[in-house]
């Protein structure tokens, strides 16, 4: 026997190898039907998988978020057990569960999706959603696992491979579809009852630009039929809300094509409002005994090196700029801190000055890519 301690601090003893699910039904069917996985130790786990040993336990369903991440994350299973069923040698590359939904970035070859093939994508996931096939958690070798990609001639799912230590490599099947994944899945594909895809585009493999670009299908799920259009009438009340498109009736803020995309331009409606927002903000931080400042636009590249920034976000930085002359490299800044950082070390300083609050409403660089840029909630 293994005793099971639920969040309420009971303790309650249960057969070694039982799962979260049998644990939920002894407690009620109803429970037991909304039960998507499992929290095990502070680990996810599928509901079905056994728990072998004394353990920590609490049961998710649709009301927690990782319970919705579990159920996201086997719809872009289920997803992609549809597009290899109806365009056989799809190859697949990651399908993670997003804050709203899930997505698969795909290879379909001379194949080229669009959204015109929704309708048919989604009848076939309900078609398979319907078959109630179990989500099966399988452990392997890492040989016998690029052994079977190899045979499907799947390069990407070998490269993930590739990353992965040697050991137990864990596989999940559910119908026909078999995929290279840590889990969590839900029981079954019956709990996934109404589904939408909501756009397509494309996405460079691993996110490096130098590398293929693949086909990225998003869409959402629910349980209930009701719970999708509840979702999709929010999304049609948010659109009259979009601030794109409030932003250009009101003329605040507009982008050009030949400025470049991600690069801003405040109108002067847009440039009052900026400005009354950022003095009634400096009057908050003023109260709050910080102190404003300026800095360059740009820092040499060492400076960023030495903070450490550049080494993790250097990739997401515009390209060095160059000075012949003094054989110096210059970033356009892709935060503040370092220059303030520059601040402080510009006079000898004691514990008796701090806290040192400095503010500034900089302007800051980064290089996101084209696909990833949203109105002014992404700009470069």
């Amino acid at each position: 026997m293994i005793n099971i301690t639920f969040p309420d601090g009971a303790v309650r003893q249960y057969e070694a190898g039982t799962t979260a699910l049998d644990i939920a039904k002894s407690i009620s069917e109803g429970l037991a039907r909304n039960v998507l996985s499992a929290k095990v130790n502070g680990e996810v786990w599928d509901a079905t998988r056994p728990i072998t040993e004394d353990s920590t336990l609490a049961l998710l369903t649709w009301n927690d978020a990782a319970g919705k991440a579990t159920f996201w994350h086997s719809s872009a299973h289920l997803m992609a057990e549809a597009l290899e069923t109806l365009y056989p040698g799809t190859k697949f590359g990651i399908g993670p569960a997003i804050d709203e939904g899930f997505y698969y970035d795909i290879d379909t070859g001379d194949r080229q999706l669009s959204d015109a093939e929704f309708q048919e994508i989604e009848k076939k996931m309900q078609e398979l959603a319907q078959a109630k096939n179990p989500y099966i958690r399988k452990e392997i070798s890492k040989a016998d696992a690029i052994a079977y990609f190899e045979d499907k001639g799947d390069e990407y799912k070998l490269e993930l491979l590739e990353g992965l230590e040697d050991g137990s490599i864990t596989f999940y099947e559910q119908g026909n579809f078999v995929d290279l994944c840590r889990g969590p899945h839900i029981p079954d594909t019956g709990k996934i009852k109404a589904i939408k895809l909501m756009k397509i585009g494309g996405a460079y493999w691993r996110g490096d630009e130098t590398r293929k670009q693949l086909t990225r299908i998003y869409g959402i799920t629910f349980p209930k039929q009701k719970e999708l259009n509840e979702y999709l009438e929010l999304l049609e009340e948010a659109k009259k809300r979009d601030h794109r498109k409030l932003g250009n009736e009101l003329e605040l803020f507009m982008f050009s094509e030949r400025v470049g995309a991600g690069l801003p331009i405040w109108l002067p409606k847009g440039t009052a409002l900026r400005t009354r927002l950022e003095d009634f903000l400096k009057k908050e931080q003023i109260k709050r005994g910080y102190q404003p400042v300026i800095t360059p636009h740009l820092g040499k590249k060492d400076l960023y090196i030495t903070s450490g920034h550049y080494a993790k976000y250097g990739a997401d930085s515009f390209q060095p700029i160059h000075t012949p002359k003094e054989g110096e490299e210059f970033l356009l800044k892709p935060m503040n801190c370092p220059h303030h950082i520059m601040i402080y070390k510009s006079q000898p300083r004691s514990y008796r000055d701090l806290p040192i609050r400095l503010a500034e409403f900089g302007t800051v660089y980064r290089y996101e890519q084209s696909g990833e840029l949203s109105g002014m909630t992404r700009v470069r």
